[in-house]
């Protein structure tokens, strides 16, 4: 049996990030070959990760962005805990994973999961060491691509990111770059899932009709009014909807007496050009994931049953 030292179980800690115990047990079991024992953490790896990703909810982590060139990038990886967001080998490995998302440009997340991590690894397989070495479960969600003309905002922590995508000839303006900034606080500010109305789907709009027309005849003092008046009244509440849902028929957050569409036109004919804002991204941590809610009196309860 080789003798293992303190030095060893360093040194393949060092390579590998996890913990000392672990370390030790896998040279112990590798008879001291670090090569084998490396093999063996990322083997016993796969087999925690796999766990984790059964049993447990992924709602918290961090939201980053990475503008290089023409490209910008904007990724959300979910952890379990604050805690594991705010660990720097966790947002270094968020930080490569933007990287490999602007030198590869994947698809989506499946096609982000087989692209090459490093010469050893993939995406996927690092996915998984990264879930043994720290010890939560870490679920890449989402990621958006794009090119052009872009700018970004990031909220606090990463808590919430946005990327808004112009098209321009006045984008070397100096004055451009704090417009644009602008566009992604509207945006990171007050969510919205449309750009324009003519983005909005026809039966979305007809659900939403359909709801004002079960208002206004559930209202005594509308109920028996014409068909064609309860319709203006309908299409005026539209607009409503609208100004609540688009991004550019929203009131500008700067200027109350502005909509955005309105602060976009102004904008461009101040600078003497054409600005027109094309697409968004808003992801913000954990949207829309079903927190698991914990009842501390039924775990004090559970863990003093039967003292």
């Amino acid at each position: 049996m080789a003798n293992i030292t303190a030095k060893d179980v360093a040194a393949l800690r060092a390579k590998t990030g996890i913990g000392m115990m672990e370390c030790k047990k896998a040279l112990v079991e590798a008879d001291g070959d670090i090569d084998a024992a490396v093999k063996i953490l990322r083997e016993k790896g796969e087999l925690k990760a796999e766990s984790k990703m059964a049993t447990r909810i992924a709602a918290d982590g961090i939201v980053e962005i990475l503008k290089e060139g023409n490209c910008t990038a904007m990724i959300e990886v979910n952890s379990e805990t604050d805690f594991v967001a705010k660990n720097d080998s966790f947002k270094a490995y968020v930080g490569e994973l933007l990287k490999i998302i602007v030198d590869q440009k994947p698809a989506d997340v499946e096609g982000l999961m087989a692209c090459k991590y490093d010469d050893e690894m993939t995406v996927e397989a690092k996915n998984k060491e990264m879930i043994f070495k720290i010890g939560e479960k870490l679920t890449i969600r989402r990621f958006a691509l794009v090119e052009g003309v872009t700018s970004t905002y990031i909220h606090g922590n990463g808590s919430i990111g946005v990327v808004a995508k112009f098209e321009t000839n006045v984008a070397d303006h100096p004055e451009f770059a704090a417009f644009a900034k602008n566009i992604a606080l509207q945006i990171g500010a007050y969510p919205t899932p449309y750009l324009c109305r003519e983005q909005v789907p026809a039966s979305v709009l007809e659900e939403e009709k359909n709801i004002l027309l079960a208002q206004i005849a559930n209202d005594p003092a509308n109920a028996k009014k014409p068909d064609a008046i309860k319709e203006k009244m309908v299409m005026g509440r539209i607009s409503k909807f609208y100004d609540n849902n688009c991004l550019l028929d929203m009131t500008y957050v700067k200027d109350e007496d502005l909509k955005v569409g309105k602060y976009v036109a102004q904008t461009a004919k101040e600078l003497g050009g054409e600005i027109a804002v094309v697409d968004f991204f808003r992801f913000e941590k954990g949207e829309g994931i079903q927190k698991r809610e914990e009842n501390f009196a039924e775990e004090i309860a559970k863990m003093t049953a039967g003292k």
